[in-house]
């Protein structure tokens, strides 16, 4: 899946890969996050993602013309996941969409795993 977007001089073409390491990237930014978690979890084992590979806990995809991004994330213990998750979809739609012009419809939090 990629995004496009189409001016007078012609079309940008913006992979999947690119725009989920730009969420990925807005997302380790925020407070209370341990790092994000692999999309397929299996046997209630989550894993850590290392930073050369956020892209793996995020999912883009389009609905008519806007993204919507999945994130997969691990969260400190203590800490409000409400306001985390608030704070994460913030940045995330901010990010993506100055970066890429594109309008973010919807960011959902998955949280995977809370951490000490």
């Amino acid at each position: 899946m990629t995004a496009k977007i189409d001016n007078s001089l012609g079309s940008i073409l913006i992979g999947e890969d690119v725009l989920a390491n730009i969420a990925g990237i807005a997302t380790m930014e925020c407070y209370g996050l341990v790092g994000m978690a692999s999309k397929s979890s299996t046997d209630g084992i989550v894993e850590l993602l290392k930073k050369e590979h956020l892209s793996k806990g995020v999912k883009v995809y389009t609905e008519e013309d806007a993204l919507i991004i999945d994130l997969y994330i691990v969260v400190k213990f203590g800490t409000k996941i409400s306001a985390i998750a608030q704070n994460i979809i913030d940045k995330v739609k901010y990010s993506v969409e100055t970066m890429t012009g594109i309008e973010v419809k919807r960011v959902n939090v998955n949280v995977k795993g809370v951490r000490v």
